[in-house]
């Protein structure tokens, strides 16, 4: 059942109204991960080998995920979410072996679907140690957003997110080489859909991940040359993720 609680709270981890009832991407408040404690692997995410395949690379990263909406979801209704492994693809990059896993997701309502989903996951190799981005002069231009460690800790939990690099600086650092905790790519895309919303009710919205964006640097969300195009700039004017949108 979409109970409105789980929605209220994703809603307020999005700086939004308690009371709002359409967040964008508000479907992720749902059918969050449920694991026990056993079953969690070093890195904070749930072992591999249950849905997820077995993959062997240390890195998971969630790199993107293009969607339909199809009507709008029924609080206090049940719904059904299917969830199936698309296709799993290796490709050689300049940093080492890359493996793709496409998740094809259908969420349901009383016979009726109401999202089509496919989500991308990339695992890779342990890396060099990644620097903080030196800040742009002139800073680039966008609507700026300037998460803190609070609005971290309450997007994981409104998404049951246990990745250890949006909370625990010790691993993120040492173990996989990042400067600062690293902003959740959904958090991004949420955001970005929030402002695309703006300028129409979404009928579909897409967007991939390019680069990791750190706590402490302000980020800057952009809207596009071409209509429908959206994008999160870091400080140093690196495009951090793209998202393109259809409007109904």
């Amino acid at each position: 059942m979409l109970d409105e609680q789980s929605l209220y709270r994703y809603a307020l981890a999005l700086g939004l109204a308690a009371d709002c009832k359409d967040p964008p991407l508000g479907h992720w408040a749902y059918f969050t991960p449920a694991v026990p404690d056993s079953e969690i692997g070093t890195d904070g995410h749930p072992r591999r080998g249950d849905f997820l395949p077995a993959i062997t690379l240390p890195r998971r990263m969630f790199a993107g995920s293009s969607m339909e909406f199809r009507g709008a979801m029924e609080l206090g209704a049940k719904a059904a979410l299917t969830s199936t492994i698309a296709d799993v693809s290796h490709k050689a990059g300049q940093s080492g072996d890359l493996v793709f896993v496409k998740v094809e997701r259908r969420l349901e309502q009383r016979g009726s679907v109401k999202l089509r989903e496919q989500q991308t996951y990339v695992y890779r190799g342990d890396g060099p140690a990644v620097s903080m981005p030196i800040p742009a002069d002139p800073h680039p231009h966008g609507e700026v957003w300037c998460p803190d460690e609070v609005n971290l800790f309450r997007f994981s939990a409104a998404t049951f997110n246990s990745h250890r690099i949006h909370y625990d600086l010790p691993y993120t650092v040492e173990t996989e080489g990042y400067p600062a905790l690293v902003v959740h790519g959904p958090f991004t895309a949420a955001k970005l859909a929030g402002l695309a919303s703006r300028d129409g009710k979404l009928s579909s919205f897409s967007f991939r991940a390019m680069a990791p964006l750190f706590l402490g640097q302000p980020i800057f969300l952009q809207k596009g040359l071409e209509a429908g195009e959206y994008s999160a700039v870091r400080a140093d004017g690196t495009i951090a993720m793209t998202a393109k949108v259809s409007f109904q």
